[in-house]
């Protein structure tokens, strides 16, 4: 105390009081400063596209009304399983609904499953509700509408009702691009998918907002700026997931895996684990903003659960994180593939592998594989071919296929590897109808609807042991596998293994 008697109050008491009062105010305020200026920038984005919506509705509504005069509505040959499960009972919804579903998917002429999953999305969109408009945005400038859906025919053979769908283009999709962010990639492509969405909002706000092709940040950007309109995601591959993070411990389980795979030492390591690990919390916190999430196998929804489900319990309840398997051309297959004993002696020394030419798919495994394969000199190895079938997306991917067709050259096996690029849906199934084998490469594939369809066309399954192929399609049925066959299989003449480090033909 004082000579005088007036209390003295310590410096750092009156400081400490002064921080916490200002942390309070701040951790009170700041979420409502943020949500009113993701609001009141959602109102401004509204105002703005107003008139393009009034202009796009009135013009798809003449569309349709035309079409509906000259012909019935088109309906789909292809995934009607999977349309109907996602339709529902008829009577049970208001198919009178006329809103604007906004489809997210920047790469929609990709021509691989993930672009099976948003056409037949939609298919099922237009089954449920005949009279709502589907916008998908999409940064492919290079093609238009007609040859968007006309190639969706002939690659997916699904058949859409043109006059309710709309292509909105995309101006910013470069920000996405793992090229634009050499360091930081995650973070990178994440923030880009925000850019990239705003630019969406830009031309126009959805009446529900659905995401197709895995971006959990654009998701959470519109709840920010919109948080009366319903999101939903389609997670086809974590951008992170547990594996990842365990992936750069070199002692750990999965050490030998993925493209950073015992890069978690020293200081630079420790930097790399520290930096995905916060990256891992973000991507959790905008996932739980999600209002349905579904997952394309039991392997994704269950790294998707481990990162999500702590952050969104409240949406949990009524909206768990769901399986649903993408949209498999099983039905086709049985129509138009045969498997009897007859159609196996047409069968062919062939070795197939659907897939985009992209760095997870790991094509130089397969290649590496069949030219050890070949090496061999069995009967079987004189006469098998290997058969890469798969879309090219952009330059990087034509790099790409360049790179294997070298190693092809290198490996000396030239003359037993045919690569088929944009392959059509009829030729698809020629190469299925002849085949023998199909085989995929890829550590932790999502799912694997190529697998599905090697095994739909009777062919046998060589796999990576991981992910969707091990957890939901290379599985035993009734006690028999489905896959990996014995040492020696009577009709094939030859040694089939599924490793998890490895494939060995």
């Amino acid at each position: 105390g004082a000579s005088n008697g007036t209390p003295v109050f310590s410096w750092k008491f009156t400081i400490t009081t002064i921080a916490l009062l200002v942390s309070f105010v701040f951790l009170e305020l700041a979420p409502r400063v943020i949500r009113f200026i993701g609001s009141a920038a959602g109102w401004m984005l509204r105002k703005k596209t107003d008139g393009r919506r009034t202009l796009l509705v009135n013009l798809m509504d003449k569309e349709q009304q035309k079409s509906a005069e000259s012909s019935p509505a088109s309906k789909s040959a292809s995934g009607s399983e999977w349309e109907k499960a996602q339709a529902g009972e008829p009577g049970d919804r208001d198919r009178d609904w006329s809103g604007i579903v906004g489809f997210f998917h920047p790469f929609c002429n990709a021509g691989g499953g993930g672009e099976r999953v948003l056409w037949a999305a939609i298919r099922a969109t237009q089954d449920r509700w005949p009279r709502a408009k589907c916008i998908v945005y999409t940064g492919d400038h290079d093609v238009t509408k007609e040859q968007i859906l006309k190639r969706v025919k002939t690659r997916f053979n699904i058949r859409l009702d043109a006059p309710t769908v709309q292509f909105l283009y995309l101006s910013k999709r470069r920000w996405v691009l793992s090229s634009t962010w050499p360091r930081f990639t995650l973070l990178g492509q994440s923030v880009g998918s925000m850019v990239l969405a705003w630019d969406a909002f830009s031309l126009l706000v959805p009446d529900i907002f659905v995401d197709t092709m895995g971006y959990a940040f654009a998701l959470g950007l519109c709840r920010l700026l919109f948080p009366k309109v319903p999101t939903g995601a389609y997670v086809h591959y974590p951008t992170i997931s547990t594996d990842m993070l365990d992936s750069l411990d070199p002692s750990g389980a999965t050490a030998k895996q993925g493209l950073h795979a015992g890069q978690g030492v020293g200081l630079r390591g420790s930097a790399k684990k520290a930096y995905w690990q916060l990256f891992a919390r973000l991507y959790s916190w905008m996932g739980a903003s999600i209002d349905v999430v579904m997952a394309n196998s039991t392997w994704t929804r269950t790294h998707v659960q481990r990162l999500w489900s702590p952050y969104r319990s409240d949406k949990d309840k009524d909206h768990p994180i769901q399986t649903l398997y993408p949209p498999c051309a099983v039905e086709e297959m049985e129509q138009e593939v045969e498997v009897s004993e007859e159609s196996e002696k047409a069968r062919q020394p062939l070795l197939v592998y659907i897939a985009q030419f992209r760095p997870e798919k790991d094509h130089p495994l397969i290649i590496e594989s069949f030219a050890k394969f070949v090496k061999t000199g069995t009967r079987a190895a004189r006469e098998a071919q290997l058969v890469l079938i798969g879309s090219v997306r952009d330059d990087h991917d034509s790099k790409r296929v360049y790179q294997l067709r070298l190693l092809v050259n290198e490996l000396r096996i030239r003359d037993r590897v045919v690569f088929r690029l944009d392959e059509p849906w009829p030729d698809i199934l020629g190469w299925l109808r002849r085949a023998s084998v199909g085989v995929n490469g890829m550590w932790n594939e999502h799912f694997g609807i190529g697998v599905v369809e090697y095994q739909a066309a009777g062919l046998i399954s060589v796999v990576h042991d991981s992910g969707g192929p091990k957890l939901d399609i290379v599985v035993e049925v009734d006690g028999q596998p489905t896959g990996k066959v014995n040492p020696y299989p009577i009709k094939y003449k030859r040694c089939i293994y599924i490793s998890s480090a490895n494939l060995v033909f």
